[in-house]
């Protein structure tokens, strides 16, 4: 059965990217979020099998984001996407909750590694 996933990320570039990675590789996008109020509008709403969260995001951060899915659905699975030298940042959300990160700019086999390894 083909995976739901939820991209958010600002970057409608970033997001396409990603949808591309993952479309050629089996996987379903279940939809997409601009920000982390939306990312958890979404969630919600879709019940995806994985969130792909970048952390700078407006209106509110991925980590919020991913601290507020994973106070409704403890067993949210959540992997965060940052750019380089965003080390405190990713040790954060790895805290709060998050099962893997992806640093930015995204290797196409990197991010199947790391959905791979949290959903299959």
């Amino acid at each position: 059965m083909a995976k739901n996933i939820l991209i958010c990320d600002d970057a409608a570039f970033m997001r396409m990217m990603i949808k591309d990675i993952l479309t050629k590789n089996g996987y379903t996008v279940a939809g997409e979020a601009e920000n982390g109020l939306k990312a958890i509008e979404k969630y919600a709403e879709l019940k995806p099998d994985l969130v792909l969260m970048d952390i700078t995001m407006p209106e509110m951060d991925g980590i919020q984001a991913l601290k507020k899915i994973k106070s409704t659905d403890p067993s949210a699975s959540v992997i965060m996407c940052s750019a380089m030298g965003q080390q405190a940042m990713v040790i954060e959300s790895i805290q709060a909750g998050a099962r893997d990160f992806i640093v930015k700019p995204f290797q196409a086999d990197r991010v199947l590694e790391a959905v791979k390894k949290v959903i299959g």
